[in-house]
C-alpha cells in the first residue's frame, strides 16, 4: 500500500550505494544470494528467543533487498535476477512467521494462517503478474521491475513494520499475525476483483 510512495524517499540512498557495489564489481544477483544469510538467520533467531538479533537480520535482510535492486538498475535488469530476487523475498517471508512458529508452540496456530495468507497474496501476484505480461501490461509505480508488480494493501513496507514489531514485543506475536493474515486475505479480494475487471473479456 505505502511501496510506491516510498520509493522517492529509499531510492536515491540505495542507488548511492548500489552505484558502490556497482564499480566494485558486484552483481545484482550476487547482492540476493547474500540477503538469504540474514533471512534465515531471522528465522533461527527468533526460534531461539534472540529477538533483538532477530530484528537486526531482518533490517539487514530489508537492506541488502533494496540494494540488490539498485544494482540491478545500474548494471541491467534480467529475467534470471528477477525471478532469483521474488524467491529471496519469500524466503525471508516465510523464515520469520515460522521461527515464530517454533519457539512456542502457542504461536503455532497463528504462524500456520500467516504462512497461509503470505501462499495466497504470492499466489494471486503472481498469476496476476504472469496475466499482465501475456496482455503486455506494465506498471512502473514500483520501479523499474522484470514483471508487473500489482498494487495491494499487504506490500513491502506493511509487512517489514510488522516483522518489526513482532521482533519488539514478541509477546504480541498471535494478534499481530492474525491480524496482518487478514490484511493479507483482504489483498487477494482486491486483486481479485482487479484481475476480474482487468482480464475478464
Amino acid at each position: 500500500m505505502f511501496d510506491a510512495r516510498l520509493r522517492p524517499l529509499i531510492d536515491p540512498p540505495l542507488d548511492a550505494l548500489g552505484r558502490l557495489l556497482a564499480r566494485a564489481g558486484v552483481g545484482a544477483n550476487a547482492v540476493t544470494l547474500a540477503g538469504l544469510l540474514p533471512a534465515v538467520g531471522a528465522g533461527l533467531a527468533i526460534a531461539h528467543h534472540h529477538y533483538v538479533l532477530a530484528l537486526a537480520l531482518v533490517l539487514l535482510n530489508r537492506l541488502i533487498d533494496g540494494l540488490d535492486g539498485a544494482v540491478a538498475r545500474i548494471r541491467g535488469p534480467s529475467d534470471w535476477g528477477g525471478y532469483l530476487d521474488m524467491v529471496a523475498d519469500y524466503v525471508f517471508y516465510l523464515a520469520v512467521p515460522l521461527g515464530f512458529g517454533f519457539a512456542s508452540a502457542a504461536n503455532t496456530p497463528a504462524a500456520m494462517v500467516l504462512v497461509a495468507s503470505f501462499t495466497l497474496t504470492a499466489v494471486s501476484f503472481l498469476v496476476f503478474a504472469a496475466l499482465a505480461a501475456k496482455h503486455g501490461r506494465m506498471a512502473s509505480e514500483h520501479g523499474t521491475k522484470s514483471f508487473f508488480y500489482s498494487t495491494g494493501l499487504a506490500e513491502g513496507a506493511e509487512t517489514i513494520a510488522v516483522f518489526v514489531a513482532m521482533c519488539l514485543w514478541p509477546a504480541m506475536f498471535v494478534p499481530l499475525a492474525y491480524g496482518f493474515a487478514a490484511l493479507c486475505l483482504l489483498t487477494v479480494v482486491q486483486r481479485t476483483a482487479l484481475a476480474r475487471r482487468t482480464f475478464r473479456k
